[in-house]
């Protein structure tokens, strides 16, 4: 009795070990089969579905060579349009009036006050149009965005059509897009401005050369993350 008893508990340890295997086997034809038809969907929609799939894929899966030589591309190219315009601002001795910037997040163009307007004034001078058709040049064929902030020094205004530097500075930020927008042919849906006053400076206010710094429009060419 005690024999039998031992060879039917053993021949239901091997059945569930069977079991077990049985499973494992079909969860992996399942496996194959999801796979095969998702090949069969790839060669009935065409290449295009199926290079979609892949990049879906690939940037599930935690990306792609591809995708990384694509943003090392971008950058260079996000490089070489800097070196491009200082170059340009060089080539028509306009370096002094402009300075340009390279960090990991923008490349910044920082203008200054006397070639761009009139004291207490947002209308663009005749002597900015050059150093923004040189920017525009540049940067005409990225799809990058383009930040302008307007700044000014600490002094009030003391009269004419702005209540106070919030309404100077982002006046002239405004007069900056509107000429890139309407006279270099910038895209609109790529620029934004806004307008800081006197409440980011790059010095004190304390000197009439410090407050000449801090009256600027700063021109930013966001780099990509992607």
């Amino acid at each position: 009795m005690g024999l039998r008893r031992e060879r039917e508990e053993e021949m239901e340890h091997l059945l569930n070990k069977g079991a077990l295997w049985a499973v494992t086997y079909g969860d992996l034809m399942s496996y194959l089969m999801i796979f095969f038809l998702i090949l069969f969907t790839f060669a009935v929609s065409g290449e295009a579905r199926f290079a979609e799939g892949v990049a879906g894929m690939q940037e599930r899966f935690g990306g792609s060579e591809g995708e990384s030589l694509a943003r090392q591309r971008r950058r260079e190219r996000e490089l070489a349009v800097a070196d491009d315009l200082k170059s340009r601002l060089h080539s028509r001795g306009l370096q002094k009036f402009a300075a340009v910037e390279v960090s990991e997040h923008r490349i910044q163009v920082t203008m200054r006050e006397p070639v761009l307007f009139a004291s207490g004034r947002a209308e663009l001078k005749d002597s900015a149009r050059p150093m923004l058709r040189e920017f525009a040049a540049s940067v005409r064929e990225l799809p990058n965005r383009i930040v302008v902030e307007g700044h000014t020094d600490s002094v009030p205004v003391a009269s004419g059509p702005y209540p106070s530097n919030w309404e100077l500075s982002l006046s002239r930020a405004a007069g900056v897009i509107r000429y890139l927008v309407e006279t270099e042919g910038i895209d609109p849906a790529r620029v934004s401005g806004a307008g800081y006053a006197e409440f980011k400076p790059v010095a004190a206010n304390e000197s009439a050369s410090g407050r000449a710094l801090n009256r600027r429009i700063e021109l930013s060419l966001l780099r990509r993350e992607r």
